[in-house]
């Protein structure tokens, strides 16, 4: 048996008090691996799981291959996985530990750490995510031509054993937060899902002049009228120097528009306030209700938009591979924002941009001609503020997201460490 070592956690539950030891995986579990053998697949039969079906959130069996019956039977009989047991890549993927929730499947290349055993595997499950796993099997693979972790190098990892009542004190804290957060991004996707959807049914589709689904109280024909005759402004950016220190006036480049969002937090460059040749920055500053839209990039982001949902906290400037449109009193700016994300928009900006070696463009003079149905003030309204409603709660997911995974990343290092 291997020398035990003791060790304590930076953070720990308060009725806890006795050091943890640390031994070898094999001398508390039983480790084993799934099938080397490469069985024939069929169009029907039973999955065959590898490291390619182990995620972040869980089992995927949406892309596994099927093996006959026999060969199911033959792989399971040394490495059958039941309920409660933990799956880990071994080849390709490594990592990826999965609690097991559901059985009828045989694994290859994948390691298999039975339920039994001194550790209890919801405990298990989260020293595997840790850094510290992480940073031995890294280790251990350094120098591999091919990413493999050996069966052997699984069993002998360094795990902890605290008492079973403080592991199942762990283990249940970590499960909470791993159901809030499968809830949260459910609920994100739904968000995201209702949204794709009503986007394409609440604006009227080719050869049509009122939308499929409308907001009550409202009737009557969408007219065609041209991007340019909304708005007051439409003005490219300064193009200067920039750097990454805090010097001088913030920058909105490309990079930080992003599937229609406009990140102001991170991956901001900088430019220095005063303009050498004398422009004026405050023409270039970014106000609330302004959208910007990429025209000179790569062709996959032409056009892409966002809408400057909030006034920034300091005086901000935009590149010249931008484009600043303000938008006239008589329409509503969130509304002609979600012009960009219907297909005929789409077809327009493809239509008229310019392919190029290093960067696509397009012009402000035919980017103007871009015609579309467009309802009276009061319904742009009110479907300009249902859709912001819509992103305000994708967004208010996201950063919840955002804070319990940061949350679960702090408490791993510091409940394992």
């Amino acid at each position: 048996m291997s020398k035990m070592i003791t060790f304590i956690p930076k953070i720990r539950f308060k009725d806890y008090l006795n050091d943890w030891l640390y031994t070898e995986l094999k001398e508390v579990k039983d480790v084993r691996d799934g099938t080397h053998a490469s069985p024939n697949y069929f169009f029907s039969g039973y999955p065959l799981v590898t490291s390619k079906n182990l995620t972040d959130s869980g089992l995927n069996l949406n892309d596994v291959s099927l093996i006959s019956e026999s060969d199911y039977n033959e792989i399971n009989k040394r490495s059958k996985v039941e309920i409660g047991d933990i799956l880990l890549g071994l080849i390709g993927t490594i990592g990826k530990p999965v609690l097991i929730e559901e059985a009828g499947f045989a694994i290859k290349n994948v390691g298999l750490i039975k339920k039994d055993g001194q550790l209890q595997n919801q405990f298990l499950l989260q020293y595997l995510k840790t850094d510290l796993f992480n940073k031995y099997i890294q280790i251990e693979m350094a120098g591999n031509t091919q990413k493999f972790l050996g069966l052997e190098t699984l069993r002998k990892t360094k795990v902890p054993v605290p008492s079973q009542k403080e592991q199942s004190a762990i283990g249940t804290l970590f499960r909470t937060l791993d159901d809030l957060l499968a809830s949260y991004k459910d609920n994100l996707a739904n968000y995201q899902s209702l949204k794709a959807t009503m986007l394409s049914k609440m604006f009227p589709k080719a050869g049509q002049t009122v939308p499929e689904i409308r907001l009550d109280g409202f009737e009557g024909e969408w007219r065609i009228i041209k991007l340019g005759d909304v708005l007051s402004e439409l003005k490219s950016g300064l193009s200067r120097e920039l750097s990454n220190d805090d010097i001088g006036l913030p920058v909105i480049r490309a990079n930080n528009i992003s599937d229609g969002n406009l990140n102001l937090d991170r991956d901001i460059k900088y430019w220095f306030k005063v303009d050498p040749k004398g422009a004026n920055t405050a023409n270039y500053f970014v106000k609330e209700n302004d959208i910007l839209v990429n025209f000179i990039n790569s062709e996959a982001k032409m056009g892409t938009a966002a809408i400057v949902s909030r006034e920034p906290n300091r005086e901000t400037i935009y590149t010249t591979n931008i484009l600043k449109l303000t938008v006239k009193e008589d329409y509503y700016p969130y509304f002609i924002y979600l012009m960009t994300f219907v297909q005929s928009y789409q077809n327009y900006i493809k239509s008229i941009t310019k392919p190029a070696v290093n960067q696509a463009s397009f012009t402000t003079v035919d980017f103007k001609k871009y015609e579309f149905l467009c309802p009276a003030f009061q319904e742009q309204k009110a479907i300009g503020t249902y859709f912001s409603n819509l992103e305000n709660l994708i967004a208010a997911h996201q950063e919840k997201i955002s804070q319990l995974e940061t949350l679960k990343k702090k408490l791993l290092q510091d409940m394992f460490i």
